[in-house]
């Protein structure tokens, strides 16, 4: 189980909205800030996220948690996020390329380009669906684990 503290902001139901600070390991290596992650913390700024959780530990507003969320549900989401868009990338550009070979014309880089763009689309359409589906699947789902007890924390802001 992969962990992550939180502070709860609201409960809808059987959920929890937990706000969690974003963290790099910037400081925690010899470049020290000198490296592309430290360049789009810059960029982007440290803000929080709000992560939707089922209540399991029954935490409440303005209480700090613990997330939990499975190895094998983290690691099968990755693979998805990642994969999928270019795995439509490629095949869209493969099958562009396909097609623009069997017609006459020297179109082939356009053909390839355009199905690029379609299977790069097609596949941002599945992972939509996918996310969908992942809602209902409980190893895919982050999890409030506990109550972190005796651990000071402010009223949280809606943001």
């Amino acid at each position: 189980m992969i962990e992550e503290s939180g502070v709860v902001v609201s409960i809808d139901g059987s959920y929890a909205r937990v706000r969690i600070e974003r963290r790099t390991v910037c400081g925690g290596c010899a470049a020290n800030g000198a490296c592309g992650t430290s360049l789009i913390e810059r960029f982007f700024g440290r803000g929080a996220i709000h992560v939707d959780a089922l209540n399991q530990a029954q935490a409440s507003v303005g209480e700090r948690v613990m997330l939990g969320i499975s190895e094998q549900g983290l690691l099968s989401a990755s693979f998805a996020v990642y994969f999928a868009p270019l795995a439509g990338l490629l095949g869209g550009a493969l099958a562009g390329d396909a097609l623009a070979g069997i017609a006459e014309g020297g179109f082939a880089d356009v053909a390839a380009l355009l199905g690029a763009v379609i299977g790069f689309a097609l596949a941002l359409l599945w992972l939509r669906g996918y996310s969908a589906r992942s809602r209902n699947r409980p190893e895919q789902q982050a999890v409030v684990c506990r109550v972190e007890r005796g651990v000071p924390v402010g009223i949280p802001t809606a943001t």
